[in-house]
């Protein structure tokens, strides 16, 4: 199924990208002309590490959070749900893994198409039926189709070297009396990693917002994603507080995140969940009047 495309949504995320390209060439600027560009050893060995987080994004992801991949004879049902959802996706068929835990949660992860893993938790099968269930999994598949898990690698590298700068810029202190002291350095790290941080939450939430529109489209049924966001959400509130803080560092690859509070939700990776419901909403009506 085609829909129109969302001119909006594309032009707030290459707005977004266009900020943080521009906050970016102004940090590496202010490196080059204040000398910390020196510390090139320590910029390619955060670039290696974010090489070898991304390329292992699927097994470090899992493992977080506990979960296991499930051969077609253990989860025959789920298997084939995603395979047949992976079609209508014009995707190869991901690894399909199982969490064991209450939170109804689900996830995408892999650095590419061709090795791209979907996980879904227990209490996310026991909560809802089978077209709520595909929805969820074809919004996980959009994030697959959008190459959400490279996007976002490469949106936050920079940012990590800025906040790396913040945390141990004081050790590249040195004896040049002509640099600048190492506190405007870090000073100024640490504004470029506080917009950068803004920026790449509010790309994240129009990510969440383009696979919810991707899902519809997988599916078709954009009233039953809608739904499984609604119930899902609902029976957060009834998962045992010490299970959403061992899983809360998962946030940014849940379908819902798990509250944090009032400064977890200023930054939140995702929109709210109403919001997302309302333009699910709106998918639908466009459905039916076309």
């Amino acid at each position: 199924m085609e829909w129109s495309t969302d001119w909006g949504l594309r032009g707030r995320m290459a707005f977004t990208m266009f900020l943080l390209f521009a906050l970016y060439l102004v940090f590496i600027a202010f490196l080059l002309e204040t000398g910390m560009i020196s510390m090139g050893g320590a910029i390619v060995f955060m670039g290696a590490f974010s090489f070898i987080q991304y390329y292992y994004s699927d097994k470090l992801a899992l493992r977080s959070m506990g979960a296991r991949t499930v051969e077609p004879d253990e989860a025959p049902e789920l298997h084939r749900t995603i395979e047949r959802l992976s079609q209508q996706a014009d995707l190869p068929k991901p690894t399909v893994a199982i969490a064991d835990t209450q939170v109804p949660n689900a996830f995408a992860t892999g650095r590419n198409q061709r090795n791209a893993t979907v996980c879904v938790t227990t209490g996310l099968l026991n909560t809802l039926n089978q077209d709520e269930l595909d929805g969820v999994i074809a919004h996980e598949l959009a994030h697959v189709k959008n190459r959400d898990v490279m996007v976002m690698t490469i949106a936050s590298f920079l940012s990590t070297i800025a906040f790396f700068v913040v945390r141990w810029g004081w050790l590249f202190a040195g004896d040049d009396r002509n640099a600048p002291p190492v506190w405007v350095a870090i000073a100024v790290s640490l504004v470029i990693w506080m917009i950068s941080f803004l920026l790449i939450r509010a790309l994240s939430r129009y990510r969440e917002f383009a696979a919810d529109r991707g899902a519809a489209s997988i599916t078709g049924n954009p009233s039953a994603l809608a739904s499984a966001l609604q119930r899902i959400d609902g029976r957060m509130d009834r998962v045992p507080s010490e299970d959403l803080r061992q899983e809360a560092e998962m946030n940014a690859f849940f379908i819902i995140p798990i509250r944090s509070g009032i400064i977890g939700k200023l930054a939140s990776t995702h929109p709210s969940t109403e919001r997302r419901i309302e333009r699910l909403r709106d998918l639908e009506r466009e459905l039916e009047t076309a």
